[in-house]
């Protein structure tokens, strides 16, 4: 799983990034990569994006070099329904294609 985490986001990056299947989280209260001591040697789970929507809450646990761990509070920056689908799909062009191929089934049986 590929995200983003950000104290904002421009909303061209933001809609870019679901585009690609990148999930846009935005730091919430006063956290930010400062805040939290992030160097980029960090391990970070992203929590309940099961049944992910609109700008979801969710949980992100980091791990850190030295042992430690910490859980925060992100939002999902997804923040429509279509947009949780091409997320769900990996971005733009996977639900497309799968949209395009799901209808050509169909015709593609009824012809056969």
């Amino acid at each position: 799983m590929k995200a983003v985490i950000a104290r904002s986001f421009e909303r061209i990056h933001r809609s870019n990034l679901v585009g690609m299947g990148v999930l846009p989280l935005q730091f919430t209260g006063s956290d930010s990569a400062a805040t939290l001591g992030i160097k980029g040697d960090e391990t970070v789970d992203v929590l309940g994006l099961d049944h992910i929507v609109p700008q979801q809450e969710l949980t992100v646990r980091i791990s850190y070099s030295n042992g430690d761990k910490k859980e925060i509070k992100v939002k999902s920056r997804i923040d429509t329904a279509i947009e949780v689908d091409y997320y769900k799909h990996g971005g733009i062009l996977p639900y497309v294609l799968r949209e395009l191929i799901g209808r050509a089934g169909p015709a593609k049986a009824k012809a056969a």
